[in-house]
């Protein structure tokens, strides 16, 4: 029965994401919270209480704080920061739960300094953001850089229900955040099907890093 959490997460995403279009903010809002609270049962039936579980419940708290810049428009950007924070937040606790399991530490974070400066170097030339916007950013995708390569390594090293699937999570997770920031801060303006595709991608990437608890 846990298994259903799955098509009903869907589909209040895709409720949300339509009460959205037809500015209908307040019910978008609690169809997105109620979206989120499906992947945190999901992550408790499958695994209990757990690091990954507090990311996922984190993760819930974030998506509704990022939701309230269609209801306070004017303070767009202060709902904008302190949901990151809480995401960070969450990228923090998976990083803790992940990392201890695989070896190289060194080489890990190598790999993540790459990737973030990378991505970083990529994304910056594409959008219009503040300095202070920025240097968040600079924080936020260093962690979550650093998530992934912890998360890339462990299931390179030793493949499993767990690993793969939390790696593919975080990846999809990860993918939505860059086209999240594209959308909101882009040069160049993205039509509404992008914002679909990132909430979407959201989903899909937090569900898979629930249901990777029942592999641990």
């Amino acid at each position: 029965m846990m298994y259903a959490l799955i098509p009903c997460c869907l589909l209040l995403a895709g409720g949300f994401l339509t009460a959205e279009r037809k500015n209908g903010p307040r019910l978008a809002l609690l169809l997105k919270g109620l979206a989120s609270l499906c992947f945190v049962a999901l992550g408790l039936l499958c695994g209990g209480w757990r690091l990954v579980s507090a990311g996922l419940m984190l993760g819930c708290i974030a998506d509704v704080v990022l939701g309230l810049r269609k209801l306070f428009k004017s303070r767009r950007t202060l709902f904008f920061l302190a949901g990151s924070v809480v995401f960070l937040c969450g990228h923090l606790a998976y990083l803790a739960a992940v990392w201890p399991m695989g070896r190289k530490p060194l080489l890990c974070v190598l790999l993540g300094i790459v990737m973030g400066a990378a991505l970083l170097k990529w994304l910056y030339a594409r959008i219009e953001a503040g300095k202070a916007l920025k240097a968040f950013g600079c924080v936020y995708f260093g962690v979550f850089s650093l998530l992934c390569a912890a998360a890339i390594r462990n299931a390179a090293a030793a493949p499993g229900g767990f690993t793969v699937l939390f790696a593919a999570g975080v990846l999809l997770f990860m993918s939505s955040d860059v086209l999240l920031n594209l959308y909101s801060f882009g040069r160049k303006k993205l039509g509404y099907p992008w914002r679909v595709t990132y909430s979407l991608l959201y989903y899909a990437g937090q569900l898979l890093i629930a249901l990777s608890l029942g592999f641990t």
